[in-house]
């Protein structure tokens, strides 16, 4: 047995290393497999979409924001993680009660890169971590920054909600060289058309997750905001923490070329 604090604080206490881990984290559920833990996987999100194939070779143990008991006490997890921000309390509380639960708080780049370094380490792949930590880190301190637009990051429509401070998805757009315009907001505020109109955004960025933008709200966006360039970026390359930032240099690329 050994025992590790998670990024809230928390000590636990579990048998080293772990055979029967449950993620509760999509972007944390990609790093895994990454670190090669295939075989002591056993349970995942219905959101964890990477890798493709473990929606149908492990068992759903419901949502980020609702879990089936029920299933998760069947698998007999001697680890579970999860993280502050996209799991709900109350439900992180109730397994806490049975399972030993690492929890990550994701707010700057800095904070990713310790959970992939703890989360090596939990696991006892910390050669792995230790590698794709140099990659991420090599591959960032090479970035090719996009134009310093005065850029808004909607993140859902009715009610309109973008992205603030205090946020991961700021800090990426911060790195990305992008000038926030929500910056007296923090988290993810409501905003109605006026307001945004009121903050002359140079760019508008419509995510593609949580809330599905498609083209069709680039089109009205258009509409609504005609000074404004709309783009329609990849949600998870501005909100995945895990090992999902080794793409994200490249994706700039793609983007930069998409403002040019």
């Amino acid at each position: 047995m050994q025992t590790f604090t998670d990024q809230l604080g928390h000590q636990i206490t579990l048998p080293f290393p772990p055979q029967r881990i449950i993620s509760l984290v999509p972007s944390q559920t990609e790093l895994l497999a990454d670190l090669g833990l295939d075989q002591t996987i056993v349970g995942i999100t219905k959101f964890c979409v990477h890798p493709q194939s473990w929606q149908k070779a492990k068992t759903i143990v419901g949502g980020t924001k609702k879990f089936r008991f029920d299933v998760i006490e069947s698998l007999r997890p001697d680890l579970i993680l999860g993280n502050k921000e996209e799991n709900y309390l109350e439900g992180i509380e109730e397994l806490r009660s049975k399972f030993p639960i690492w929890m990550s708080d994701i707010v700057t780049l800095k904070d990713a890169f310790s959970m992939i370094d703890q989360i090596g380490e939990l696991t006892g792949t910390s050669v792995r971590a230790v590698q794709l930590l140099n990659q991420i880190q090599e591959s960032f301190s090479a970035i090719e920054k996009l134009p310093s637009l005065q850029t808004l990051y909607l993140i859902w429509q009715n009610p309109w909600m973008g992205a603030a401070p205090g946020t991961f998805i700021h800090e990426l757009m911060t790195v990305a060289g992008l000038q926030n315009c929500l910056s007296y907001h923090t988290r993810y505020p409501e905003l109605d058309e006026e307001e945004i109109k009121s903050l002359n955004p140079e760019l508008i960025l419509l995510s593609s997750e949580p809330y599905p933008f498609v083209r069709k709200h680039m089109n009205e966006m258009s509409k609504l905001f005609p000074k404004a360039k709309i783009v329609m970026v990849d949600g998870e390359m501005f909100s995945w923490y895990g090992s999902r930032l080794l793409k994200f240099p490249e994706y700039l690329k793609l983007l930069k070329s998409q403002l040019s």
